[in-house]
């Protein structure tokens, strides 16, 4: 059975959606740190900080039912 990392890598170079996915997860964690990196983080920061970890969440949800749906696929399994 492919370990995740090799599943990842697989579903990077194969398929154009879970690509998109990992690209906006970047972008949300990028602008976090952004966000963290403030001396002082003013009321509407923190509504922003909330909003992007909800979307990374379910950008990450996607991203693991993906990986869940590549490793139950009959041509991946190993016996």
């Amino acid at each position: 059975m492919m370990k995740e990392e090799e599943i990842k890598e697989h579903l990077m170079s194969a398929n154009p959606e879970f690509r998109r996915l990992v690209g906006e997860h970047k972008q949300y964690a990028d602008k976090l740190e952004q966000l963290h990196a403030k001396h002082h983080m003013s009321e509407q920061d923190h509504l922003d900080e909330v909003t992007l970890k909800k979307k990374k969440l379910q950008l990450k949800d996607q991203m693991n039912s993906m990986i869940q749906k590549f490793r139950n696929e009959p041509s991946h399994q190993h016996t």
